[in-house]
Protein backbone atom coordinates (compact mmCIF):
# COMPACT_ATOMS: atom_id res chain seq x y z
CA UNK A 1 0.00 0.00 0.00
CA UNK A 2 1.68 3.32 -1.13
CA UNK A 3 1.09 6.29 1.27
CA UNK A 4 -1.30 8.30 -0.72
CA UNK A 5 -3.78 5.44 0.01
CA UNK A 6 -3.30 6.46 3.94
CA UNK A 7 -4.44 10.11 3.51
CA UNK A 8 -6.82 11.14 5.56
CA UNK A 9 -9.26 13.70 3.29
CA UNK A 10 -10.55 15.07 6.44
CA UNK A 11 -7.85 17.06 7.55
CA UNK A 12 -8.58 20.68 6.77
CA UNK A 13 -5.40 22.89 5.69
CA UNK A 14 -4.92 26.58 6.62
CA UNK A 15 -3.50 29.57 4.54
CA UNK A 16 -1.08 31.71 5.15
CA UNK A 17 -3.79 34.34 5.02
CA UNK A 18 -5.54 33.23 7.67
CA UNK A 19 -5.17 34.75 11.13
CA UNK A 20 -3.88 33.31 14.22
CA UNK A 21 -7.55 33.11 15.88
CA UNK A 22 -9.03 31.51 12.60
CA UNK A 23 -6.63 28.93 12.77
CA UNK A 24 -7.29 28.21 16.32
CA UNK A 25 -10.97 27.71 15.72
CA UNK A 26 -10.02 25.55 12.92
CA UNK A 27 -7.75 23.14 15.07
CA UNK A 28 -10.56 23.01 17.79
CA UNK A 29 -13.34 22.61 15.39
CA UNK A 30 -10.95 19.31 14.34
CA UNK A 31 -9.83 18.05 17.32
CA UNK A 32 -6.17 18.32 15.88
CA UNK A 33 -3.18 19.55 17.32
CA UNK A 34 -1.43 20.93 14.35
CA UNK A 35 -2.15 21.63 10.95
CA UNK A 36 -0.50 22.04 7.28
CA UNK A 37 -0.58 24.95 5.79
CA UNK A 38 -1.19 25.68 1.76
CA UNK A 39 -0.87 27.99 -0.38
CA UNK A 40 -1.74 27.48 -4.08
CA UNK A 41 -1.46 23.31 -3.56
CA UNK A 42 2.33 23.92 -2.80
CA UNK A 43 3.05 22.87 1.26
CA UNK A 44 4.34 25.75 3.26
CA UNK A 45 4.95 24.36 6.62
CA UNK A 46 3.22 22.45 9.83
CA UNK A 47 1.84 25.02 12.20
CA UNK A 48 1.10 23.93 15.59
CA UNK A 49 -1.48 24.82 18.30
CA UNK A 50 1.15 25.58 20.95
CA UNK A 51 2.97 28.06 19.13
CA UNK A 52 -0.20 29.67 17.81
CA UNK A 53 -1.40 30.55 21.55
CA UNK A 54 2.02 32.33 22.20
CA UNK A 55 0.75 34.87 19.43
CA UNK A 56 -0.69 37.76 21.40
CA UNK A 57 -1.95 38.82 18.89
CA UNK A 58 -5.38 36.82 17.68
CA UNK A 59 -5.76 38.71 14.24
CA UNK A 60 -1.93 38.55 13.01
CA UNK A 61 -1.73 36.48 9.78
CA UNK A 62 -0.08 33.28 10.07
CA UNK A 63 2.55 35.02 7.07
CA UNK A 64 3.65 37.23 9.37
CA UNK A 65 4.11 34.90 13.01
CA UNK A 66 7.29 33.91 11.98
CA UNK A 67 5.63 30.19 12.35
CA UNK A 68 6.07 29.20 8.76
CA UNK A 69 9.42 27.68 8.50
CA UNK A 70 8.93 24.06 10.19
CA UNK A 71 8.04 22.13 7.37
CA UNK A 72 8.04 18.09 7.70
CA UNK A 73 7.02 15.87 5.24
CA UNK A 74 7.21 12.61 3.80
CA UNK A 75 7.33 11.56 0.24
CA UNK A 76 4.50 9.70 -1.48
CA UNK A 77 6.53 7.27 -2.33
CA UNK A 78 7.85 6.19 0.65
CA UNK A 79 6.89 3.48 2.97
CA UNK A 80 4.08 4.28 5.80
CA UNK A 81 6.38 2.76 8.07
CA UNK A 82 8.97 5.44 7.48
CA UNK A 83 5.79 7.84 8.00
CA UNK A 84 5.12 6.08 11.39
CA UNK A 85 8.81 6.45 12.23
CA UNK A 86 8.84 10.19 11.45
CA UNK A 87 5.58 10.67 13.37
CA UNK A 88 7.11 9.00 16.44
CA UNK A 89 10.45 10.88 16.22
CA UNK A 90 8.72 14.20 15.33
CA UNK A 91 6.01 13.70 18.16
CA UNK A 92 3.78 15.56 14.65
CA UNK A 93 -0.06 15.40 15.22
CA UNK A 94 -0.19 15.23 11.28
CA UNK A 95 2.26 14.22 8.77
CA UNK A 96 2.12 16.10 5.11
CA UNK A 97 2.65 14.16 2.11
CA UNK A 98 3.93 15.73 -1.08
CA UNK A 99 5.17 15.14 -4.37
CA UNK A 100 8.40 15.60 -5.66
CA UNK A 101 7.91 18.78 -6.34
CA UNK A 102 6.90 19.96 -2.91
CA UNK A 103 2.91 20.24 -4.10
CA UNK A 104 0.55 19.24 -1.23
CA UNK A 105 -1.75 15.83 -1.52
CA UNK A 106 -2.85 15.23 1.87
CA UNK A 107 -1.97 14.50 5.47
CA UNK A 108 -1.88 11.12 7.34
CA UNK A 109 -2.89 10.92 10.77
CA UNK A 110 -1.70 8.79 13.14
CA UNK A 111 -5.51 6.96 13.24
CA UNK A 112 -4.91 6.03 9.90
CA UNK A 113 -1.15 4.86 10.67
CA UNK A 114 -2.42 2.68 13.26
CA UNK A 115 -5.14 1.31 11.05
CA UNK A 116 -2.79 0.17 8.54
CA UNK A 117 -0.29 -1.33 11.08
CA UNK A 118 -3.10 -3.22 12.75
CA UNK A 119 -3.97 -4.29 9.24
CA UNK A 120 -0.41 -5.59 7.55
CA UNK A 121 0.82 -7.09 11.20
CA UNK A 122 -2.01 -9.21 12.14
CA UNK A 123 -2.50 -7.43 15.39
CA UNK A 124 -6.32 -7.12 14.42
CA UNK A 125 -6.80 -10.71 13.52
CA UNK A 126 -7.90 -13.02 16.23
CA UNK A 127 -5.73 -15.38 18.00
CA UNK A 128 -3.46 -15.79 21.08
CA UNK A 129 0.12 -13.92 21.55
CA UNK A 130 3.33 -15.61 23.07
CA UNK A 131 6.33 -13.44 23.88
CA UNK A 132 9.47 -15.58 24.19
CA UNK A 133 12.69 -14.13 26.05
CA UNK A 134 15.85 -15.44 24.67
CA UNK A 135 19.64 -14.29 23.75
CA UNK A 136 20.12 -12.66 20.28
CA UNK A 137 22.71 -15.42 19.94
CA UNK A 138 20.27 -17.95 20.07
CA UNK A 139 17.64 -16.46 17.59
CA UNK A 140 16.29 -18.30 14.78
CA UNK A 141 13.16 -17.37 13.07
CA UNK A 142 13.19 -20.63 11.25
CA UNK A 143 12.87 -22.39 14.00
CA UNK A 144 10.58 -20.51 15.86
CA UNK A 145 8.00 -20.70 12.58
CA UNK A 146 8.84 -24.92 12.36
CA UNK A 147 7.41 -25.15 16.23
CA UNK A 148 4.41 -23.24 15.42
CA UNK A 149 3.84 -25.21 12.43
CA UNK A 150 4.58 -28.70 14.28
CA UNK A 151 1.73 -27.68 16.34
CA UNK A 152 -0.53 -26.76 13.73
CA UNK A 153 -0.58 -22.95 14.57
CA UNK A 154 -0.03 -20.51 12.19
CA UNK A 155 2.17 -18.10 12.96
CA UNK A 156 0.34 -14.50 11.54
CA UNK A 157 3.20 -12.30 12.77
CA UNK A 158 6.54 -11.87 14.68
CA UNK A 159 7.95 -8.70 16.20
CA UNK A 160 11.23 -9.03 18.29
CA UNK A 161 12.86 -5.95 20.62
CA UNK A 162 15.71 -5.90 22.79
CA UNK A 163 15.35 -5.11 26.51
CA UNK A 164 17.07 -3.22 28.71
CA UNK A 165 19.04 -6.16 29.84
CA UNK A 166 20.43 -6.72 26.10
CA UNK A 167 17.72 -10.21 25.83
CA UNK A 168 15.80 -10.48 22.77
CA UNK A 169 11.50 -10.65 23.45
CA UNK A 170 10.18 -12.30 19.94
CA UNK A 171 6.19 -11.28 20.42
CA UNK A 172 4.29 -13.91 18.18
CA UNK A 173 0.64 -13.20 17.09
CA UNK A 174 -0.70 -16.84 16.70
CA UNK A 175 -3.92 -18.11 14.87
CA UNK A 176 -5.24 -20.10 17.67
CA UNK A 177 -6.41 -18.74 21.45
CA UNK A 178 -5.80 -22.21 23.03
CA UNK A 179 -1.56 -22.40 23.41
CA UNK A 180 -1.05 -25.07 25.50
CA UNK A 181 0.19 -27.22 23.11
CA UNK A 182 2.82 -24.43 21.25
CA UNK A 183 3.79 -23.16 25.13
CA UNK A 184 4.74 -26.77 26.08
CA UNK A 185 6.94 -27.16 22.71
CA UNK A 186 8.84 -24.11 22.97
CA UNK A 187 9.64 -25.01 26.40
CA UNK A 188 10.95 -28.62 25.36
CA UNK A 189 13.07 -27.21 22.98
CA UNK A 190 14.65 -24.31 26.11
CA UNK A 191 12.58 -21.16 24.73
CA UNK A 192 11.78 -18.86 28.04
CA UNK A 193 8.24 -18.73 27.78
CA UNK A 194 7.62 -14.66 28.99
CA UNK A 195 3.99 -14.34 28.73
CA UNK A 196 1.08 -15.94 27.20
CA UNK A 197 -2.06 -14.20 26.45
CA UNK A 198 -5.07 -16.69 25.33
CA UNK A 199 -7.93 -18.57 26.10
CA UNK A 200 -7.88 -21.10 28.75
CA UNK A 201 -7.03 -24.85 27.87
CA UNK A 202 -8.91 -27.92 26.60
CA UNK A 203 -8.47 -29.43 30.12
CA UNK A 204 -9.30 -26.74 32.28
CA UNK A 205 -11.76 -25.78 30.02
CA UNK A 206 -13.49 -28.98 30.11
CA UNK A 207 -12.70 -29.37 34.09
CA UNK A 208 -14.49 -25.76 34.72
CA UNK A 209 -17.90 -26.87 33.11
CA UNK A 210 -17.98 -30.25 34.83
CA UNK A 211 -17.25 -28.14 38.12
CA UNK A 212 -20.13 -25.77 37.24
CA UNK A 213 -22.25 -28.87 36.36
CA UNK A 214 -21.23 -31.13 39.34
CA UNK A 215 -22.64 -27.41 41.77
CA UNK A 216 -25.38 -27.64 39.61
CA UNK A 217 -26.83 -31.48 40.49
CA UNK A 218 -25.68 -30.34 44.16
CA UNK A 219 -27.68 -27.15 44.47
Amino acid sequence: MGIEQLIAHSVPVLSPGDTVSRALDILEDHKLSGLPVVADDEYVALITEDSLAEIDEPDMLLTDTGLLQYKPAVSAYAHPFDALTFMHQALLPVLPVTDNEGRYLGSITKETLLAYIAGQSGIANPGGIIVLELPPRNYSMYEIARICENEDVILLAMHSRTNELGMLQVTLKLNRTVLDAVVSSFERHNYHVLEVYGKETNDEDIIGKYNLLMNYINM
